[in-house]
């Protein structure tokens, strides 16, 4: 650990881990998810999911990281040497730079957003002059390829910095705006005529709508938004000392990152119910549906701009982490220096995005794959956000519970004296509920 990059205080990596799991799935799909699940009710089991779910995998990775101070790679070798478990650290490192390829394309949409609102290109438009901007927007190959560019650059940038000066230094800027941009939008979100119609619809549960797809959205919500599956939390464990409290750290990151999504909830209903729109407008409520309100009321131009930029900042906490994990792994196990293991890898993501920032229509063969009926981007989003997830997360679980044996973790755990009085329930979550709940959400993916 003396000579490997570490965090500079408690407060930095729980605001850099919290800005890990922050992103896109805290004000982009927890939003619509929610809508289309009946609401408060999808709130509660969302809750229940990240405390059963969510916090054991996330505090097993941590353990993991601290104990092995290593890469996804790296520490399962250090376990096991030898065995086939490395290969489950490879494919936490090949995940992070696939899901870092498509996921900037998405983040270089709120870049442009921010740009439309304020240049008040959506006023006085309605529904399909939305859509119509959209389109005409994501089907320009070039300006994709452009924003692409611009968000792996600003990543590799903060990443190529180390962990204290790059990754904690820019947490402890970016999260406390991200704070502020959310309450002031929700303030003004919460001020519009018609918006106690959204707050009855966000905080009044309807038992009557529960289902087995409720919870199974749950704890997909709850388990991607995490960023579990694909060694961060591990890498970012990695970087702790040992007299870091694992248990309270852990817990301070899930009420960050589900604070964040509660509070876009705040923001987006009471906006949504303001202009007597459905709450259920699926993946297109924030690019195709959100312009429409922002152009009807007042200071929608101002809100709106606030709104894409707090987006922007969300989806670059992730990104950050995305590319942290491969640089980690090239620095632990090929000795390479970070400067040049950040820009290798942010251009092999730039590389592998391209196919995807060209998906919207710009390019035909990417807007339709041949066979399989959908766009390039929303293939990789299933292959590497979805499924790669699950696997990556249920053999991280096992690999914990049973071959590193529980025992060993809660020593860990327990470092330097510290308490966990949840011990033998973290225990049987890990061995038992996490692998079966990430199998039922691995096996949904498939139906």
């Amino acid at each position: 650990m003396a000579s490997r990059d570490k965090w500079g205080s408690r407060l930095g990596f729980i605001l850099a881990a919290a800005g890990s799991a922050v992103g896109l799935g805290n004000i982009w799909r927890f939003p619509y998810i929610t809508g289309k699940n009946g609401g408060a009710l999808f709130v509660l089991i969302y809750i229940g999911c990240v405390i059963v779910l969510g916090l054991p995998v996330l505090l097993a990775e941590l353990a993991l990281g601290r104990a092995t101070y290593k890469n996804p790679v790296g520490a399962f070798q250090a376990v096991r040497p030898g065995s086939k478990w490395r290969y489950t650290g490879y494919l936490g490192v090949v995940t992070a730079v696939m899901i870092l390829s498509f996921y900037s394309v998405i983040a270089g949409w709120t870049v442009g957003y921010i740009f439309k609102t304020l240049t008040g290109q959506f006023r006085g438009l309605g529904k399909s002059g939305v859509t119509a901007v959209f389109s005409s927007f994501i089907g320009s190959p070039l300006l994709q390829v452009l924003l692409l560019a611009l968000f792996i650059f600003l990543t590799v940038y903060i990443v190529s910095k180390g962990v204290a000066a790059g990754l904690e230094k820019f947490a402890k800027v970016l999260m406390p705006a991200l704070f502020m941009l959310l309450l002031l939008l929700m303030a003004h979100s919460l001020s519009l005529p018609g918006a106690e119609k959204g707050l009855a619809f966000y905080l009044k549960p309807d038992f009557s709508e529960i289902n087995g797809r409720v919870f199974l959205e749950a704890m997909g919500q709850a388990f991607f938004s995490l960023s579990l599956g694909m060694g961060t939390m591990l890498t970012y464990g990695s970087y702790l000392a040992k007299k870091e409290r694992l248990v309270s750290s852990a817990v301070w990151v899930a009420v960050l990152d589900t604070s964040i999504a509660i509070l876009a909830g705040f923001i987006i209903f009471p906006a949504l119910f303001s202009q007597s729109m459905a709450p259920d407008q699926g993946p297109g409520l924030v690019f195709a549906i959100l312009p429409v309100i922002f152009a009807h009321i007042p200071g929608g131009m101002l809100f709106g701009t606030l709104f894409f930029l707090l987006l922007a900042v969300a989806a670059l906490t992730s990104t950050i982490s995305l590319l942290e994990v491969p640089v980690a792994f090239l620095i632990d196990e090929k000795q390479w220096p970070r400067r040049r293991a950040a820009w290798l890898v942010g251009g092999a993501a730039l590389a592998f995005g391209i196919p995807s920032a060209l998906s919207g229509g710009g390019v035909k063969f990417f807007s339709r794959l041949p066979l399989l009926g959908m766009d390039f981007l929303s293939l990789w989003d299933k292959v590497w956000g979805n499924i790669s997830l699950s696997i990556g997360a249920l053999l991280i679980s096992l690999f914990v519970a049973h071959v590193w044996k529980t025992a060993n973790a809660l020593e860990e755990i327990t470092a330097a004296g510290a308490r966990f009085r949840l011990a033998r329930l973290w225990a049987v979550a890990i061995q038992y509920v996490c692998p079966l709940l990430i199998l039922a959400v691995l096996v949904s993916q498939f139906l």
